[in-house]
């Protein structure tokens, strides 16, 4: 039981260090640097970002990219509703709406409340 553990623990971890150092950086989504420009190492001459050359991700493109990004997420798509059809007006909350038909009235449930004389002692 021990030595199956630590044989799957151990091909699970040759695994992912596998896909480590196998991966492609062409996958990688295509996007705005940041502003490193084409800097360079004095040492070895390595570049110091990961993607040199690249221009700064703010400015217009950046905002507008950030504004439409959740777009599907939150705007409201609404079923269409065969009731609403018969909406006249929507006065608001609270409120019954005019339809068209039969006109409904809803009466408070209270019309008078009992009155209790108040006699201090």
């Amino acid at each position: 039981m021990k030595a199956s553990f630590s044989i799957y623990a151990l091909a699970a971890i040759g695994m992912l260090g596998a896909a480590v150092a196998f991966a492609n950086p062409a996958l990688l989504p295509q996007h705005p640097g940041y502003p490193m420009g084409k800097a360079t190492d004095p040492v070895n001459g390595q570049a110091l970002a990961n993607d040199p050359g690249r221009a700064n991700g703010g400015g217009e493109s950046a905002l507008a990219g950030s504004a439409a990004f959740d777009d599907r997420h939150v705007s409201q798509k609404l079923s269409i509703n065969d009731q609403n059809q018969r909406l006249l007006e929507k006065p608001g909350a609270g409120i019954l709406p005019k339809v068209q038909g039969p006109n409904i009235v809803i009466d408070p449930p209270v019309k008078e409340g009992t009155k209790v004389q108040a006699s201090p002692q």
